[in-house]
């Protein structure tokens, strides 16, 4: 047995924005190594700083993304109703401040008008072709959304069904979904 501790995995949200609907979705999937230590995590919520929703969807350590979905609804909370300064200032923080380098996880978060990325390398990132993918399965979730984007489905159909083909592919990712949706 090795004595490197394997690492946590298993996460894939993806945001989608589509016809004045913003989704959110995430599985529930937490892995250690090989073994599948819980199945129906929940790392989608709903914040509502000031009156004003927002939701987020986190991969990576579910302590790093707890610390900081706190430190952006306080953000929030100081500039209501602004995604985009509550975002920049998030990132600005998670790159200079010691503490927060430190931190493993990424954000997708949505007011249902604006969706970003924010990573801890200070970037608050405006996906492309309105659709948004993080963590282990992100890049399969991303593919098949996009591929659905040009069809009668809505943004919660496309999400789910893009977690779906992510399931069927990624070890690291199951089909029990949280789903948020905006407008």
């Amino acid at each position: 047995m090795s004595d490197e501790f394997p690492g946590w995995h298993g996460t894939t949200i993806i945001g989608v924005r589509k016809g004045g609907q913003v989704v959110i979705a995430g599985d529930g999937q937490v892995s250690l190594g090989q073994t599948v230590i819980k199945g129906t995590a929940r790392k989608v919520r709903r914040l509502s700083p000031g009156g004003h929703e927002v939701l987020c969807g986190f991969a990576g350590s579910t302590a790093d993304a707890f610390t900081l979905l706190e430190r952006l609804e306080k953000k929030l909370e100081a500039a209501p109703g602004q995604l985009q300064r509550a975002s920049v200032e998030l990132a600005k923080d998670w790159r200079t401040d010691k503490y927060l380098q430190k931190l493993e996880a990424m954000l997708i978060v949505t007011d249902g008008k604006e969706l970003y990325v924010i990573t801890g390398a200070g970037d608050v990132l405006e996906p492309e072709h309105d659709v948004a993918a993080i963590g282990s399965g992100g890049n399969f979730a991303l593919a098949a959304a996009r591929a659905m984007m040009d069809t009668d489905k809505s943004a919660e159909e496309v999400a789910r069904t893009a977690m779906a083909i992510a399931a069927d592919i990624c070890v690291y990712t199951n089909g029990n979904l949280t789903v948020e949706t905006l407008g």
